[in-house]
């Protein structure tokens, strides 16, 4: 056996993360490795890559036993991660973020080499970044990229991959997928760790299931079903696997959200908006698909007040809002699930209560600051867990030590307590696993129903044709289509959003429903 880990045991205070696992990986496998939020996981991969040292347990590659004390001893050792919270420092370039994982890095570090291989990469998977762009500037998805060219660029042998599929159209995954199997044929070995039983299926050799810090079982992936994984990963409770149903609106209602003709400027290189209009209504839920950067993070930002159009109209119930800002439109009944909810919706550093009434200060906080009703905060966090159904650490935990599932949890609640008007809401169920998944579908779900207009922009296009009453496609900042779920599969979108013209992707489309 290539790579082995011996009863990892690995605690923090209050909490059993790992008890006595136990892996076996071959050379040359791909090995996914499925689990809750929370099941201790991401605890045992950043054992494996020394960002943790375990209580008790052993690794060893190849027979040889290793000591990693630090994610540098992991490199070097040829083991390269991609983590859910991406390390990587904002101010820095592509360039300098990648040198700064190289295993013997110089004290004049090889750019120009650097960039070319940076290329080299992006060009052979499809992963192409500006290589001298500062990560700040980049999006979520093209900073997941740059992760995965790092694991590539270092020389890592073992790679393990987080939810590296997440920013990609279909067709794009089955490239990947493809490029994975080549590395697999090479001799890498590479752990993928996803919350999709579709794309385990697809792609690994063998899986195994973590359950509450322990290893629940492994299965080669010819003996496995959806559903034995299923029942693996939530034990006795029951996986729910009805359909949404949907709602028409009400006819001659007014639009809760209107753009018309909305252009927003590009930055560096990036698809601003090219004169977009869509309405969007009480009730209904408007899903946004697009491949990262063509767009749809301008669209968002603009409505929310975070971007200024240089042409058209935005409106919310008929009042122009084009020039609002972000408190404005908080204040009149905008509510937002962030593209990364670590470091654009929350303070890690403030406590879970600190973080539920961030939007609610002057409720919770009157004398202008001087006074916090700690009291009625409670109270109220209490009672919107018991509505909401929803289970979250201890209220005193700081958020920074949250899992990306918890944090996620935190700001449905937060903003979904709110009773918004509108739901500007960014790749809602990102990271998490299959039970905080349909609990945030549902939660979506039940906002809808209450009359909340809904913008929904993923990149999970089975996510968008379960959940969106209508979607639009863009591609350079564009839409180019609309349609009602059940009028075109995931391919055909996918096609779409990678600038496929009609004539390449279906010979008789249905025809698209207009946006506004």
């Amino acid at each position: 056996m290539y790579l082995r880990l011996d009863g990892i045991t690995k605690s923090f205070p209050g909490v059993l993360a790992n008890c006595g696992i136990n892996l076996e990986v071959d050379r040359g496998e791909i090995h996914a490795l499925l689990g809750e939020n929370g099941a201790g996981k991401s605890t045992l991969m950043k054992v494996l890559y020394g960002f943790y040292q375990p209580d008790a347990g052993t690794i060893s590659v190849d027979g040889a036993r290793l000591d990693l004390r630090s994610p540098s001893d992991a490199i070097r050792a040829g083991i390269g991660m991609v983590f859910q919270s991406f390390m990587l420092i904002p101010a820095f370039s592509v360039v300098e973020n990648i040198a700064l994982a190289l295993p013997r890095l110089g004290v004049v570090p090889d750019t120009a080499d650097i960039r070319e291989r940076v290329r080299q990469y992006g060009a052979r998977y499809g992963l192409t970044v500006d290589p001298d762009a500062k990560v700040w500037q980049l999006s979520v998805g093209e900073q997941q990229r740059v992760e995965i060219i790092k694991l590539l660029v270092s020389g890592a042998r073992i790679l393990i991959l987080d939810e590296p599929t997440s920013v990609l159209a279909p067709h794009e995954i089955r490239g990947l997928f493809e490029i994975l199997q080549t590395l697999r044929r090479d001799g890498y070995t590479i752990l993928f760790i996803t919350h999709k039983l579709k794309e385990v299926m697809a792609i690994a050799d063998r899986i195994t299931v973590l359950r509450k810090g322990s290893v629940v079982g492994t299965l080669s992936r010819d003996k496995a079903t959806e559903q034995d994984l299923a029942y693996m990963l939530l034990g006795e409770r029951e996986l729910r696997t009805d359909t949404f149903s949907r709602r028409g609106r009400a006819d001659g209602a007014r639009p809760v959200l209107e753009l018309e003709s909305v252009s927003v400027p590009g930055e560096r290189g990036r698809c601003g908006l090219a004169g977009v209009s869509l309405s969007l209504h009480g009730g209904e839920i408007l899903g946004v698909a697009g491949v990262t950067g063509n767009g749809q993070t301008e669209l968002g930002e603009a409505i929310l007040g975070l971007r200024r159009a240089a042409h058209g109209r935005i409106l919310l119930d008929g009042v122009d809002v084009s020039h609002a800002t972000t408190a404005r439109m908080l204040e009149a009944g905008v509510a937002c699930i962030p593209e990364d909810p670590l470091r654009m919706g929350v303070a890690p550093g403030l406590t879970i209560a600190e973080n539920m009434i961030l939007t609610e200060r002057r409720r919770f906080m009157p004398r202008g600051g001087l006074f916090t009703d700690w009291r009625a905060i409670r109270r109220a966090i209490e009672e919107r867990i018991e509505n909401f159904g929803l289970t979250i650490p201890r209220l005193t935990v700081p958020v920074g030590t949250l899992s990306g599932g918890n944090v996620q949890r935190l700001l449905l609640l937060r903003e979904l307590s709110r009773r918004p008007k509108l739901l500007v809401t960014f790749y809602p169920t990102r990271g998490l696993d299959v039970a905080a998944t349909r609990m945030a579908h549902e939660l979506l779900m039940m906002a809808r129903n209450g009359g909340a207009a809904i913008l929904l922009i993923s990149e999970d296009l089975d996510e968008l044709l379960d959940l969106s009453d209508r979607l639009v496609v863009f591609s350079r900042g564009a839409i180019v289509g609309a349609f009602r779920p059940g009028e075109i599969d995931t391919v055909d979108i996918g096609l779409l959003m990678t600038g496929a013209k009609r004539h390449e992707w279906h010979d008789s489309p249905a025809s698209p429903i207009p946006a506004s």
